[in-house]
């Protein structure tokens, strides 16, 4: 089993719990900070309220061990800031660093941090299932 983080947007909520959902069929331990922010919540709080919380705390550090501590990151556009800062702390921890290109993706000079770009999740799962076996 290897430990996968999808780092994405909220706007791609669906295709991430897709996307976690077929990378766990495939027997891969997925971090998922969808699930981690359904768990923890806003608490009723604004995100600016919210952000200032030690649930925003906590949310922090699962999504910073979970880009860090995976073996594979998946970066799944288009997404923004956190996403990105997510990949860049992956990359300076040498984690090998995948991406599932959108449509309208605007990434500069750092997406040489991604080893390679996808066009279908399908091609993704391809080489999740020869990545199991490098490792």
């Amino acid at each position: 089993m290897k430990r996968i983080y999808i780092a994405s947007s909220w706007k791609n909520k669906h295709g991430v719990e897709m996307l976690t959902s077929l990378l766990r069929e495939q027997g891969h331990e997925v971090v998922s900070w969808i699930e981690n922010c359904n768990k923890e919540g806003l608490g009723g709080f604004s995100f600016e309220e919210w952000v200032k919380t030690e649930e925003a705390d906590r949310s922090f550090v699962f999504d910073i061990n979970g880009a860090t501590k995976c073996n594979l990151f998946i970066y799944y556009g288009p997404c923004g800031k956190d996403a990105c800062c997510e990949m860049g702390a992956a990359w300076a921890h040498g984690v090998e660093i995948i991406a599932l290109w959108a449509k309208g993706e605007d990434l500069g000079l750092m997406r040489k941090m991604v080893s390679t770009w996808y066009e279908d999740y399908r091609e993704i799962l391809k080489y999740t299932k020869s990545f199991c076996k490098k490792l």
